[in-house]
């Protein structure tokens, strides 16, 4: 029996990797943005209203970028329909991730306008289908290659910017990201999300 060595099986896999990333990329590339209607804006902050939006979710424990990162893989299974039956469904970005009490991450994806919660097929195991009420959200830019810390200065200026304008915050902030996690770089600036009090 021939012997395979390591350098062939890490090429392979680094091969294997390289082209899912790759599929992510040009699926993202031709991805929709939800419709939404521009309240005000000024500079890289915007006020946006959203209509309701139904989403896929699961709830990743780590540090964001590898709870985003598994997240991230486990929804595009679905979406791509390699973990069910039936058609691939249309990336809709951004792809939103928030904090959650227990120290975990919520990574949603967006479902593209038209579909029905009932006649979705059934999601795996840590997947549930939910629907993000229609809201008005604060939003500012984040260029750059996104970390901790960018976030965080960012949601500061969100909130002061937010009280400025006499709104105030209605939850947690969330991200909004545009450059899939399995493609190194960006390409698009993400965003920071504030739920705003009606």
């Amino acid at each position: 029996m021939a012997k395979i060595g390591w350098g062939k099986i890490l090429a392979g896999v680094a091969t294997a990797a390289a082209a899912g990333a790759a599929y992510v990329y040009l699926k993202q590339r031709a991805a929709r943005t939800p419709i939404y209607e521009t309240l005000l804006s000024e500079g890289s902050f915007e006020i946006r209203r959203y209509p309701a939006l139904l989403v896929i979710e699961t709830a990743q424990h780590g540090t964001r970028d590898r709870a985003l990162g598994n997240g991230f893989g486990l929804l595009a299974d679905y979406m791509f329909g390699e973990s069910r039956e039936g058609d691939e469904i249309p990336i809709t970005m951004p792809v939103l991730a928030g904090p959650l009490p227990d120290g975990a991450w919520r990574i949603r994806f967006l479902l593209p306008p038209g579909l029905d919660r009932d006649t979705l097929d059934p999601p795996g195991p840590g997947i549930s289908i939910a629907e993000i009420p229609a809201r008005e959200v604060a939003v500012i830019a984040v260029p750059g290659k996104p970390n901790d810390r960018l976030f965080a200065t960012k949601a500061n200026e969100l909130r002061s910017w937010v009280g400025a304008k006499g709104r105030a915050s209605a939850g947690d902030v969330e991200h909004g990201y545009y450059n899939s996690p399995l493609r190194p770089g960006t390409t698009l600036p993400n965003e920071v999300f504030v739920p705003l009090e009606a």
